[in-house]
């Protein structure tokens, strides 16, 4: 692209200094090329001209060509109103204004021709358009003007300053004029035709000035395509590089622990699932890069196994290996767990956290510099300076988009050689969004359930059918189950949500009586002691009911729990209420989950609630998640500042996307420096793009 398109933005003729900074603060638009790339959200059919007899009462925005032959003022309750008479060859209307009166009036000219634009609407029979667009015809003629008008998106200062999109259209008009056609290709030349794109020239211009549907559709392909396609370029190139440049430890020998455990001791037999990922991640180990892999599995699917077989391969290459967890109590559950599953290994497993006492991190410090201490499991505690490793070779990484990127290469920075990571996750990201944000780790996925595992069925019940609910319950708790009722806990409104959760306790232990029932409550107000103190008594069975807020949603594990009530479930995001569910069925037994709701349901609520009553399948459960909130919110905070795409969007375009991933691979496989003389453009945008680092400082 010429320098000319680096130009700041106040240099364009009719933007100035005032305007400029506006568009800097408002819309982050800083040189010319920040205007180009500043794309309409939707556009205004204007290739129809209406007469005023085929006028009809729609929503849509008309234009028609005529001349105003007489003008008024109306006095009113409140202030005046101006009415202008505007006539064509087939009747009359009115136009009407209500404020800037007396400019308006002074603009107007009669009986010259002009074309007028806007909403019109019935009144007693004739029709009116409020504060029209109005243009005098031999200008409209004149003006690089196109049949689709654009809209561009605005903000409320913009409009009250008086940059309207009027006004940004007039800019963009002035910006082709002033740059003639300035932009380079930045695609090689077989791609355009294999894919039949539109030059990059043509594109920008049909996406501000588009002549008809046809060119618009053309334009926005042409577009979207490349933003994803040099974001999959960047992603793939940077996994290529990684497993160049890091060298990891080759694990290439499977010996005595990993074969002990899996020809003596597995619980149960692995699924194909847990096989494939096996094997996948066995042969990453084997190889000399460093393994950075992302292993996706709904709750209950058997990650735990999967990550203790690969810690055993570490130690069997004679290294240690770490797991780290975001909370207190995953930290525990997994050290349990692994605990139980390797207790007839003779291996060294320990935890670090925040709780550990002082004389227990000695021992622990010392053990893991000697190398005597095989496995540690622990929270942020890890990563303090203290902790050395005699010889990490495995970090696992549990729910990591709770951790920072720097937390995390703190880990690498123990070791000379960085160990090997496995990312482990139960939130699922749909394949769409893992494409672009995990772009460059490689995913393996957990897709079916261990045997024996019957698939909760979810029901959706309205609070008037609360007795038969309760009937239910009790049927429960008779064949020896245990039960969750959860309530909201959203911040704005804690001190009525804390009322809803101590009336609903309140009332559940009336109906659910002591000597017969027994009820524990959980919520975030309680001092961590007696927290734990409650969850100890429901896991051993003393009490039926645990009433909680969602404290319960990570890593509480209790086979005996076969029913989750979900309170007030309209007021859940989707993934909460998959993760939540998740916390039942973990027996052999049939279990259930009643979402509760009132009468009062949103669309979106209503299409949350069907999803869930219709599948247990977490990736389906995501994509749907995907589609109601966009993928900034899916995300989190951190991370919703990678995909600030300028015209793609990952939902929609999901297609787009695979092939724009398909095409990079494609390419670097043949090509990898992007040094063959047919591909010197891309090479030219791809480090301009690389210089920037916009959006690959937050992808781990």
């Amino acid at each position: 692209m010429s320098n000319l398109l680096q130009t700041p933005i106040e240099y364009l003729k009719g933007v100035g200094p005032q305007r400029g900074d506006l568009l800097r603060k408002e819309l982050g638009i800083h040189k010319y090329a920040d205007l180009i790339n500043f794309y309409p959200n939707r556009y205004i059919d204007r290739t129809r001209y209406y007469k005023i007899n085929e006028l009809r009462n729609s929503p849509a925005e008309v234009q028609l060509v005529g001349k105003i032959v007489r003008i008024k003022t109306v006095e009113q309750k409140r202030g005046k109103r101006l009415v202008a008479t505007f006539i064509d060859d087939t009747g009359e209307m009115e136009l009407v204004w209500f404020q800037g009166i007396k400019w308006i009036r002074e603009s107007l000219q009669l009986n010259v021709p002009i074309v007028i634009f806007g909403k019109c609407s019935a009144f007693n029979g004739q029709y009116n358009m409020p504060h029209p667009e109005i243009e005098l015809l031999k200008e409209h003629e004149q003006n690089l003007r196109s049949a689709m008008q654009p809209v561009y998106p605005s903000t409320e200062t913009l409009a009250n300053r008086g940059i309207s999109n009027r006004v940004v259209n007039k800019m963009m008009q002035q910006l082709f004029t002033e740059t003639g056609i300035a932009f380079t290709e930045t695609l090689p030349a077989y791609l355009l035709d294999a894919l039949k794109l539109v030059p990059k020239k043509t594109a920008l211009f049909n996406i501000h000035f588009p002549k008809s549907n046809d060119d618009l559709a053309k334009a926005q392909f042409r577009l979207k395509f490349e933003e994803l396609f040099f974001i999959q370029l960047q992603l793939i190139t940077k996994n290529i590089i990684r497993k160049q440049r890091i060298k990891g430890h080759p694990f290439t020998k499977v010996g005595e622990y990993f074969n002990d455990f899996f020809n003596n001791h597995l619980p149960f037999a692995l699924t194909n699932a847990q096989k494939r990922v096996l094997k996948e991640i066995r042969n990453d180990m084997g190889g000399s890069a460093q393994m950075n892999r992302l292993l996706q599995g709904d709750v209950g699917s058997g990650k735990t196994i999967v990550a203790l077989m690969t810690m055993l391969l570490a130690l069997d290459n004679g290294f240690q290996a770490c797991l780290m967890a975001p909370t207190e109590i995953l930290a525990n559950q997994h050290y349990i767990g692994l605990s139980e599953l390797a207790k007839d290994l003779n291996i060294n497993i320990k935890i670090l956290t925040g709780s550990t006492k002082t004389a227990d991190r000695k021992i622990l410090h010392e053990e893991l510099e000697n190398g005597s201490l095989h496995i540690i499991i622990g929270t942020h505690a890890l990563l303090e300076d203290k902790v050395k490793f005699k010889n990490l070779g495995l970090a696992v990484i549990d729910e990591q988009h709770r951790f920072g990127v720097e937390q995390r290469s703190k880990l690498w920075k123990k070791n000379e050689i960085p160990p090997h990571v496995l990312v482990m996750t139960a939130t699922p990201i749909p394949r769409t969004l893992a494409m672009s944000l995990y772009g460059d780790l490689d995913i393996s996925v957990i897709d079916e359930l261990p045997p024996g595992r019957k698939p909760i069925q979810t029901v959706h019940r309205f609070d008037s059918n609360r007795l038969k609910v309760w009937a239910f319950i009790r049927n429960e708790i008779e064949k020896g189950r245990q039960i969750y009722i959860v309530y909201p806990l959203i911040q704005e409104s804690e001190k009525m949500d804390f009322k809803d959760l101590m009336d609903g306790y309140e009332s559940i232990s009336r109906d659910f009586p002591l000597p017969k029932y027994a009820v524990s409550i959980v919520h975030g107000k309680m001092k961590p002691a007696d927290k734990d103190a409650e969850m100890d008594r429901f896991s051993k069975g003393k009490t039926n009911i645990m009433v909680a807020t969602t404290v319960i949603e990570v890593g509480v594990n209790i086979p005996n729990a076969s029913v989750m009530i979900i309170e007030s479930a309209e007021r859940f995001g989707l993934s909460q209420l998959h993760q939540l569910r998740g916390r039942v069925g973990r027996g052999a037994e049939q279990s259930y989950c009643i979402l509760m709701t009132s009468h009062k349901l949103s669309s979106d609520t209503k299409t949350r609630i069907e999803t869930m009553t219709r599948t247990n399948d977490g990736f389906e459960i995501a994509e749907v998640d995907l589609k109601l909130r966009g993928p900034g919110d899916l995300m989190g905070k951190q991370q919703s500042g990678v995909l600030n795409l300028q015209i793609a969007d990952i939902v929609k375009d999901r297609e787009i996307l695979q092939l724009a991933r398909h095409y990079a691979i494609k390419i670097l496989k043949d090509d990898a420096a992007l040094s063959h003389p047919t591909h010197a453009t891309l090479r030219q945008v791809f480090v301009e793009m690389s210089k920037k680092q916009e959006i690959w400082n937050y992808i781990s």
